[in-house]
């Protein structure tokens, strides 16, 4: 059995979420995350509860709004 671990805020994450996306999704996914610079489990967290994703500006992107 694995260890117990709290996370950065101190929370116990001891219960496990999966689910299947499609190719199309998986990218838009890996670029919303990027874009985000947040760890793809907090970033799908807070989409799921509605919390704010802030992002801050940056050169990387810049070039990915402009694209």
């Amino acid at each position: 059995m694995s260890a117990k671990n709290l996370d950065n805020h101190n929370r116990w994450r001891n219960k496990t979420v999966a689910f299947r996306v499609s190719p199309e999704e998986d990218e838009q996914l890996e670029i919303a995350v990027r874009l985000s610079e947040l760890t793809k489990q907090e970033y799908i967290t807070r989409r799921l509860l509605n919390r704010d994703i802030v992002v801050q500006g940056n050169p990387k992107v810049y070039r990915a709004l402009r694209d």
